[in-house]
């Protein structure tokens, strides 16, 4: 175009930056020319926790119940002063399912050094009392009609962030998975920065309890829901080298990756 190696062509300079700026690389060219990336390194450097946090909040008491989203169930806790939410997708609500899921949040607390003491819930979950004695965890159940205020506070932030991101989506309706995807989106974030009641002004509840920090590069690139093209295994044959998908959350991981639906 700057040669005008093409006479009489209306299409400018001008005019192909903005085609790229506003539709991103042209897609045949990805699905043919992809090649296999050399690796990002890995550079894994934790997050040091204050000595006056761990002194003072070592000892952890949870708030836990169950949310539902499109009819989809969720295990849903959050700490009482770290202010670190989890969520944890229950196919069913059997005890032993509901067990599990506190194991896991158990664990992610353990490797940082912090241990969950108490954990209050709602009456409900009083099959569990004798199975949480053997993990060291006292558990704590409301009364007939009542809720657990800070879990149920937390409740309502998530949904209304799910419910905030699913009408901005060009979408009529979204699969189950997408779904279980968005909330733990809406968790990821959250979780991401510091909270006005939480322990610390500088330190976020994730930085705190899994010791890793956000990194614009890694972390801020893709909207829930955003159109990606996928790498795929290469080959010498003429199949395609990458796969059009939706882009969901981000894996919480240093390199960056972001799982995706196809």
């Amino acid at each position: 175009m700057d040669n005008n190696l093409l006479p009489n062509c209306p299409i400018t300079r001008r005019d192909i930056v903005a085609a790229e700026h506003i539709f991103g690389p042209e897609i045949g060219c990805l699905k043919g020319k992809t090649v296999k990336s050399t690796p990002i390194p890995v550079n894994m450097s934790l997050v040091d926790i204050p000595s006056t946090i761990m002194s003072h909040y070592r000892e952890i008491i949870l708030t836990g119940d169950i949310m539902f989203v499109n009819k989809v169930a969720f295990f849903v806790t959050i700490s009482h002063n770290l202010k670190f939410g989890t969520t944890e997708m229950l196919p069913n609500q059997k005890s032993k399912t509901i067990l599990g899921a506190i194991q896991q949040v158990k664990a992610i607390y353990s490797q940082r050094g912090f241990a969950i003491s108490a954990i209050l819930m709602d009456g409900q979950f009083d099959p569990l009392r004798a199975d949480l004695a053997d993990m060291q965890i006292t558990l704590n159940t409301t009364s007939n009609s009542e809720h657990v205020p800070e879990v149920e506070r937390h409740i309502r932030t998530i949904k209304e962030r799910a419910h905030a991101i699913y009408n901005m989506l060009p979408f009529p309706q979204l699969p189950t998975h997408m779904i279980i995807e968005l909330v733990h989106y809406c968790t990821f974030w959250l979780n991401s920065f510091p909270t006005t009641t939480g322990v610390s002004d500088t330190l976020s509840p994730r930085a705190i309890v899994t010791g890793r920090n956000l990194s614009y590069e890694a972390h801020c690139k893709l909207e829930f829901g955003t159109y990606v093209q996928t790498h795929e295994p290469l080959n010498n044959s003429m199949d395609t080298q990458t796969t059009g998908a939706l882009a969901l959350r981000p894996t919480g991981n240093e390199q960056g990756v972001t799982t995706s639906s196809v």
